[in-house]
């Protein structure tokens, strides 16, 4: 997998289109001069998270004694789960905050943005490739950069798309997540097949 098409994985993974109905609840409650404030913050906070998990994603395989093509597989899963959550959304609330509560790294940092897909993800990027480390910060910070802007002018892209344009727009991201994620899952079968065969 080339950068790009890891940060275009990673940027799908986020679901910046598919979160913005839930910033736009978090932080109706906020005033409007503290709004930018908070979600840059929790953006920049996602960040560090996702780059911390990143660079220990491979200790955490080496002490659970896991195979890469393991992880491609259940990689594979996990992603094919989202994406199809993605394209038949079930009911759901949003956040437990208090009217004009601000959040702080949950749920906007973790899990909106740095969610357990996206950490799932990393890990097996770093397994897959360790010596193309900076291949995938580069990926990372597109994805994320790609995301923010999206977050950062969530009312625009809310007045622009409507309710009908965003859901349109987070389904077809599951549909491109589901052709990934059943590739992740070939390749994974695949080299394991290679691997097992005398």
């Amino acid at each position: 997998m080339d950068t790009f098409s890891a940060a275009v994985m990673l940027f799908l993974i986020m679901d910046p289109l598919g979160n913005l109905p839930v910033f736009l609840s978090i932080l109706r409650h906020i005033d409007p001069k503290r709004r930018r404030k908070v979600m840059m913050r929790e953006l920049l906070f996602s960040l560090g998270i996702m780059m911390a998990f990143l660079f220990a994603g491979q200790q955490i395989l080496t002490f659970l004694n896991l195979r890469q093509e393991a992880v491609s597989i259940a990689g594979g899963i996990i992603l094919f789960l989202i994406a199809i959550k993605m394209i038949f959304p079930g009911p759901g609330g949003v956040t437990g905050l208090a009217a004009g509560e601000e959040p702080f790294l949950v749920p906007m940092a973790i899990p909106m943005i740095a969610g357990p897909s996206i950490l799932a993800s990393l890990l097996l990027l770093a397994n897959q490739a360790p010596g193309r480390m900076l291949d995938w910060s580069l990926a990372l910070f597109l994805a994320w950069l790609a995301s923010s802007v999206i977050l950062m002018f969530y009312e625009l892209f809310h007045k622009l798309l409507g309710e009908r344009g965003l859901t349109a727009m987070e389904r077809l991201m599951g549909m491109l997540l589901v052709m990934i994620s059943v590739q992740m899952l070939l390749d994974g079968v695949h080299h394991y097949l290679d691997v097992a065969q005398p």
